[in-house]
């Protein structure tokens, strides 16, 4: 198998143990699924089907950031507590999930179940001389980590302009450097607060993965995934903050899904310019959903349009139509093993599908039961 290594910058041999350690960012949980984060799922769905399929066993970690900045503002706005709009939100989230067949997780744990494991790494990051305080709040020293930058491999200008629109607050006037960035801060007066040495506070956005990645799968984990709009400043920062605590190689790979665009702008909450799961589910079976989203390929952005759906549906019926049997399934494993090509891998199913084979099996590997509904 050969996938794209976000750090590396190409396509490279992607070679684990018997047992697979991934580490998939996931939701904050203040609004429904959309398509686009839908389709990281399902990449990374589609990348442990195949691992199990080459006989390993895989352990995917997707955490759920149940407090952070968004998650406080949405809970603000509504009147509610931030833990039940987490709750409600998450319970939805994996309602999306197992509509659209995505294989259960190792572990979802919740960033507000490790304040403790949080506060044992801030420690270690600080005796190790990587992080100071300042303003009531612990910040990591990116002067003091001479790697950074080794995921985005960006220019000092673009990380700063990148950190003031994705809430890195590089004008901050704690910060020693723009580019330093919040492990734990002051609570606003109406904000959750936890205990700790440095004061009561909470957690930076970017120590919550670092701790639940060492605390669920071990100091180095073989890939780790998530949107491509992540790589920076978030994963830049998880790779400083876990090396700069354990002296240890944090990822083995870095895998990264492309942006899902609508009205020719990345598809987000902040913009609001969404495509619900739970909306195309009243109308479209869940499986067609999946095929909307793999006929894409991972690396590469897409435009989502009305003719998604239509076209998705269409192939399911052709598909359970097709019947039982492995046709095509050697073929849509060397497609998946070629930097996870799924458009590749469904055009396979389609050819044998109008030859008259069954595909029954290439179905399944690609997360699509074909038995009649």
């Amino acid at each position: 198998m050969r996938l794209y290594d976000t750090a590396r910058g190409e396509v490279v041999p992607f070679a684990p143990g018997p047992v697979v350690t991934m580490y998939t960012c996931g939701i904050t949980p203040y609004d429904a699924t959309h398509v686009g984060h839908a389709a990281v799922y399902l990449t990374y769905d589609v990348l442990q089907r195949r691992l199990r399929d080459r006989g390993h066993d895989t352990k995917c970690v997707r955490n759920v950031t149940d407090v952070d900045d968004d998650i406080l503002r949405k809970a603000r706005e509504l009147g509610v507590h931030y833990l039940d709009l987490a709750a409600a939100e998450t319970a939805r989230f994996s309602d999306d999930m197992a509509a659209l067949a995505v294989l259960p997780c190792w572990s979802q744990p919740r960033a507000t179940s490790a304040i403790a494991d949080i506060r044992g790494f801030i420690g270690m990051v600080l005796d190790r001389g990587h992080a100071y305080q300042s303003g009531g709040g612990v910040y990591f020293d990116v002067g003091s980590f001479d790697r950074f930058g080794q995921v985005s491999h960006l220019g000092r200008d673009e990380m700063i302009d990148l950190a003031r629109r994705r809430g890195g607050n590089p004008d901050d006037p704690h910060k020693r450097d723009p580019l330093d960035f919040v492990l734990w801060q002051p609570s606003a007066e109406d904000e959750p607060s936890w205990e700790s040495l440095w004061g009561p506070g909470r957690p930076g956005w970017h120590i919550e993965c670092s701790a639940l990645a060492l605390r669920e799968l071990g100091t180095t984990i073989d890939l780790h995934g998530g949107g491509s709009d992540l790589v920076f400043p978030h994963h830049e920062c998880e790779a400083a903050q876990s090396e700069a605590a354990t002296g240890e190689p944090f990822v083995r790979h870095w895998m990264h899904q492309a942006m899902l665009r609508m009205d020719g702008k990345k598809m987000s909450k902040s913009l609001g310019n969404l495509v619900f799961v739970s909306e195309l589910r009243k109308d479209w079976d869940g499986r067609a959903i999946r095929l909307a989203a793999l006929a894409q390929h991972y690396r590469h952005s897409w435009e989502w349009d009305d003719t998604a759906m239509p076209a998705a549906a269409a192939r399911l019926e052709r598909w359970v139509s097709a019947g039982a049997g492995d046709a095509a399934l050697d073929g849509v494993r060397a497609c998946l093993d070629d930097d996870l090509d799924t458009p590749g891998a469904l055009a396979a199913v389609d050819f044998a599908a109008g030859a008259g084979g069954g595909v029954s099996q290439a179905a399944a590997l690609l997360g699509v039961d074909t038995a009649v509904q």
